[in-house]
């Protein structure tokens, strides 16, 4: 099976639809590209022969493929996410294809320094030999999740013009507002009538993932005092100041930056602020819900001891969940993991499976009754400008999604 061309000619249109999302938005999606980008997949799905294709106010797009077989096999559900990160551009956003990686150096922008090296991303070196897609320089690329996109409809035309190929009812689900957390918020799991799930929103070929972090969302508020500077002495609460040195006292080995594997973190990664009033945005990860609860302790016990240093200003920490761990649910459906399993292997790859350091639509679909594990891509530094995806890769997922829809079939 070789999509390539298809996988291609779709990623590059979808990435050049500017489809970031806002986290500070009061609408649902969050930005109007994600329902320009909507409308054109629901338009694709009808043109390569889809059935049901719907989309609703909330910008989910959803579709069927019929059954090719009698037998009553379960209805599997395909999810992407059509939303890009809010931490880098995503205007104006330019694909280039780098062929027959031969590696060494990726340039990706010369005037801007923008330079992919096996040193600092090991994972292109098993990339060799394969096309690489990245962006300008100036933008993310997209391909989380615009790829996954790319290779569900890819996939799903290929099984539609090949009805001699076995599978029961397929579903498709395209989601907005992923990256903020609230990709499912309305998603009616019902209604779109799956029995088990996979979102394809993974990285590196051969990656697959049943288990995400707990994730819960953290602010720090802070009211200070301000007066004269002439006479502040014992008598200035400066909102600012604190806030960094709330930051700054977290610990270091507590970081996204110095963490890896299962090892969980708290990331303080936005401060607004003045010397009256002050925010701190952040958000807290662990794959072992106790030790989300310790991380979390920790940073109560900071913020009590800044109460105490501070004792003219008010400092109010909030924390919300954002998702829990999928792990505990996918678990109990062994033939959700054993089939994508044999589909990878079906491929010629060996599948790795792994935690997600981060989440998926997955994580909340499976707690709201459709277990979800994720599916490889074929990418890797997403979220900024050194974005990149391997068709090859694309490709080879694509080829696991029609193994494993015969799989399910069986």
């Amino acid at each position: 099976m070789n999509f390539k061309k298809q996988l291609y000619k779709r990623l590059d249109k979808y990435a050049r639809i500017d489809t970031k999302s806002d986290e500070t938005s009061k609408t649902f999606p969050s930005s109007k590209g994600q329902l320009a980008l909507g409308k054109l997949l629901a338009a694709e799905l009808k043109a390569i022969g889809a059935k049901s294709v719907k989309m609703d106010k909330y910008g989910y797009v959803t579709a069927e493929v019929p059954a090719t077989v009698k037998n009553k096999a379960p209805v599997i559900g395909f999810l992407a996410h059509m939303d890009t990160s809010p931490e880098a551009g995503g205007t104006d956003v330019k694909p280039q294809i780098h062929k027959n990686y031969k590696g060494g150096d990726i340039i990706i922008s010369k005037k801007l320094g923008v330079v992919l090296t096996p040193q600092n991303c090991p994972e292109l070196l098993a990339c060799k030999g394969e096309d690489i897609i990245t962006a300008s320089g100036d933008t993310l690329l997209g391909a989380d999740n615009k790829a996954g996109l790319s290779i569900i409809i890819t996939a799903m035309e290929y099984l539609i013009t090949h009805p001699e190929i076995p599978h029961g009812k397929l579903k498709i689900g395209f989601t907005p507002d992923e990256e903020t957390g609230q990709g499912v918020k309305f998603f009616n799991v019902k209604a779109f009538g799956a029995d088990y799930a996979y979102t394809f929103d993974g990285d590196v070929a051969g990656a697959i993932e049943q288990e995400t972090f707990n994730a819960d969302s953290v602010k720090i508020y802070i009211k200070g005092k301000s007066v004269h500077p002439g006479t502040a002495k014992d008598a200035l609460a400066n909102a600012t100041r604190i806030a960094a040195d709330i930051v700054t006292t977290w610990p270091e080995n507590r970081l996204p930056e110095t963490t890896s594997n299962r090892d969980g973190f708290i990331m303080l990664m936005d401060i607004k602020g003045e010397v009256e009033a002050a925010e701190v945005s952040g958000i807290a990860r662990e794959h072992d819900p106790a030790k989300l609860k310790a991380l979390e302790e920790h940073l109560k016990a900071i913020v009590a001891e800044k109460r105490i240093k501070y004792p003219l200003a008010e400092i109010k920490l909030e924390l919300k969940e954002q998702y829990r761990n999928m792990g505990p649910v996918i678990k109990k459906h062994p033939k959700v993991m054993s089939n994508l399993i044999a589909a990878v292997k079906q491929a010629g790859l060996t599948p790795h499976i792994k935690p997600v350091r981060g989440g998926t639509d997955g994580a909340r679909l499976s707690y709201m009754g459709l277990p979800t594990p994720n599916v490889f891509t074929g990418g890797y530094n997403y979220h900024g400008r050194y974005e990149w995806v391997s068709l090859d890769g694309m490709n080879k997922s694509a080829e696991v999604l029609i193994n494993l829809v015969q799989q399910w079939a069986k």
